[in-house]
């Protein structure tokens, strides 16, 4: 296909660039993207930014938008010290799930460098975000920005009226508690409509019209009687055990205030939002590299990047999907860019120019030919564990020399279990698909009881997963976050599966 295409002149020819240079470059991949990988994406919005606006973009969760908070400062202190020390670079680009989609661009990258990042942001991730079922399901891309600008102003207005130190102590104890403040199963509601900002600025306007310095000593500021009896009708509704803890403690907490509930909700919504990226790793990096190498190839093919031009993307792409053996010094588990790509390239051969072995592993889509198809279809439908589950095939095992350790803390060695042969094949994919499933690796705490209408204890329990218990030091200092966003005594007992 590509060898029939007329050749077109160049985007450009030096590594310097200017604003005109980079609308070429995205008009050349934007036609590539949507007219032969035929991606579906949300409007793009570029900005070009410096390494210090890059570092202060990593301590805030890549955001454009965050409350203030401690711990985002210490981020960048750290991040900027081995920066600058030569001991860690910066990422290319941070792009943000929602429409439009917000891709950062650093203004130190060459012109090489700006168009696969804008192949890598703007099409790979921004197709992914708009398609994959966890971010349909899950996240609200229209009003992740807006509620991020109310967030922010709403936290600063309460450390106005309400002191640093009470909002800093509420918005601690409830970052302990985010990888538990999710909905794993049942579908949340929707981040931001805007019946939800109307009764949230309706809020606002109430605790305005009613503040006075004299109460503001007393435990409780006034709750708007509508929005009280809402509450108490969702603690009835509740079904425990309830997975969400930050959920269950902003509607049932015996002694938050409205505005310390309101924290609680909005530390719980950023959470939810960020909970289908840690899914989706393997997949949505895997996607975005896939893209990028596509685009980037079909541009030289068309002849509107240079010799010079691709050499340069191949260096730097062959770095992103290095995988260094399990030996290696650099070693530090498998790398997400390298899985993720070395099986969607491996989806389009099998859809080419499949082997034997690939008829028998994948019979649906072995020499189908369409391999855009099938390679969209695994993009919207799956997550990281269920994509590896379906579509590892025993080339990719071969070429990434896969093994499986049996691991039993009671024994003083460990022993290979499976390896990359006929036999092994399935252990070994199932193992791995296994790594990449929240379960075995998050604890799996809920509230099984609280004493509401009595002494209003708060009881959690602890499922534990393959003997792993939890550390007692930390647990204990979660525990300690609970309480004061409970105010009331709190248990947790640990069960095992």
């Amino acid at each position: 296909m590509s060898e029939a295409v007329e050749k077109l002149p160049l985007i450009y020819n030096e590594a310097d660039w200017d604003f005109e240079t980079l609308k070429r470059a995205y008009d050349a991949i934007e036609d590539i993207g949507l007219n032969d990988l035929g991606l579906k994406v949300y409007p793009n919005q570029i900005e070009i930014i410096s390494s210090e606006q890059m570092l202060d973009a990593y301590s805030s969760h890549g955001m454009p938008l965050m409350y203030k908070h401690w711990s985002f400062g210490k981020h960048f202190a750290r991040d900027q010290m081995t920066y600058q020390k030569g001991w860690t670079g910066l990422a290319y680009e941070i792009v943000i799930n929602s429409n439009p989609c917000i891709s950062y661009l650093m203004e130190e990258n060459t012109m090489t460098m700006q168009a696969l990042v804008m192949a890598h942001a703007c099409f790979g991730h921004n197709h992914f975000f708009r398609n994959n079922y966890l971010f349909r399901q899950w996240t609200d891309a229209e009003g992740i920005l807006p509620y991020l600008d109310f967030s922010k102003k709403y936290i600063a207005k309460c450390e106005d009226e309400y002191g640093f130190e009470e909002v800093e102590a509420v918005v601690d104890a409830a970052h302990a508690l985010m990888d538990q403040g999710v909905f794993r199963y049942n579908r949340p509601p929707r981040l931001s409509d805007a019946d939800r900002l109307a009764r949230i600025a309706a809020r606002i306007k109430h605790e305005e019209t009613n503040f006075n310095d004299i109460w503001r000593t007393l435990p409780n500021t006034i709750e708007p009687d509508d929005e009280k009896e809402e509450r108490q009708a969702e603690v009835k509704n509740i079904q425990l055990p309830e997975e969400n803890l930050l959920y269950f403690i902003e509607k049932a907490s015996p002694i938050l205030r409205p505005w310390q509930r309101e924290i609680v909700r909005i530390v719980r919504n950023i959470a939810q939002y960020f909970y289908p990226q840690k899914q989706t790793k393997v997949m949505n990096e895997g996607c975005a590299t896939f893209v990028h190498h596509y685009i980037m190839n079909e541009l030289y093919n068309r002849g509107q990047i240079s010799e010079g031009a691709i050499m340069e993307f191949l260096h730097s792409h062959s770095s992103v999907v290095f995988q260094p053996e399990f030996d290696d010094p650099r070693y530090s588990g498998i790398n997400p860019y390298a899985l993720g790509f070395a099986m969607m390239e491996d989806i389009k051969r099998i859809c080419e120019d499949p082997k034997p072995e690939d008829r028998e592993w994948f019979p649906d889509i072995a020499g189908s030919g369409d391999w855009r198809a099938v390679l969209k279809d695994a993009w919207a439908n799956y997550r990281d564990e269920s994509f590896i589950l379906q579509y590892l095939s025993p080339t990719v095992m071969r070429h990434f020399r896969m093994f499986a350790i049996g691991d039993d803390s009671e024994e003083s060695h460990v022993e290979i279990e499976a390896i990359h042969d006929e036999r092994g094949f399935r252990d070994v994919r199932r193992t791995l698909a296994a790594m990449y499933d929240l379960g075995m690796h998050e604890p799996n705490i809920q509230v099984v009881g609280a004493d509401l209408e009595g002494d209003r204890t708060l009881k959690l329990r602890h499922t534990v997963h393959n003997g792993r218990k939890l550390n007692e030091k930390t647990s204990a200092a979660v525990l300690t976050h609970i309480e004061t966003l409970w105010g009331y005594d709190v248990t947790m007992d640990e069960a095992d599966a």
